[in-house]
């Protein structure tokens, strides 16, 4: 029975690698892939898929309102598919990922998800909550922190380095913006920006 993945990560971690060896595994074998990834995410252009090591490939790109399950069942009249892969799979809603779902179940197509777990404040993306929730098989693949532990959280940053904490859950950004660390260190910056907004209000507090 095909089976539905969710390779999840911090930034990082080699998610669009991993996918682009996935499909070059697949078509080194003479069998044919179609590949996905987010239209918001356009860094290295419309409908790219590009890693951080230099890798890259043309992809169809999917929306909120992109029906994958229908672009897929057209795609077969065409030709032969013997997997999916989706990247940036965090973005996905939650039809889509049901949709990815009946794709593995009534089609027989694998599909192979990669995406981040949360954002930057610690809180699942749709996409990933619900790939967590209905996928066959988890893979959690690993990114490291400045201090060798695993990194498990993405941390946003301003231009001069600083946490943020606040904001809307999409921001596309890349080393400029996110930064990769473990749980205890990301809390620790946290609290960082906790303490300096303290000293702001103690300081306006005194000059009053």
């Amino acid at each position: 029975m095909a089976k539905l993945y969710f390779y999840y990560a911090s930034m990082n971690a080699g998610k669009s690698t991993t996918l682009l060896q996935a499909d070059f595994n697949y078509r080194e074998r003479g069998m044919q892939t179609m590949l996905y990834t987010a239209a918001l995410d356009d860094r290295a252009g419309h409908g790219i898929i590009a890693s951080r090591i230099g890798l890259e490939t043309e992809a169809h790109s999917y929306e909120r309102t992109t029906d994958i399950r229908r672009e897929v069942e057209e795609e077969l009249k065409k030709r032969e598919l013997n997997c999916i892969l989706i990247d940036e799979a965090q973005f996905l809603t939650r039809a889509q990922v049901v949709q990815l779902a009946s794709i593995c179940d009534e089609l027989g197509i694998p599909v192979l998800a990669y995406g981040l777990r949360t954002d930057f404040q610690a809180n699942l993306f749709e996409g990933s909550a619900h790939l967590l929730a209905l996928a066959d098989t988890l893979v959690e693949l690993k990114a490291v922190c400045d201090c060798g532990r695993k990194a498990t959280m993405n941390l946003r940053v301003d231009a001069d380095g600083r946490a943020v904490k606040s904001g809307a859950q999409t921001e596309i950004g890349g080393n400029d913006r996110y930064v990769s660390l473990c749980r205890r260190h990301y809390m620790e910056r946290i609290a960082e920006v906790d303490g300096e907004q303290m000293r702001l209000t103690l300081t306006r507090a005194a000059a009053e």
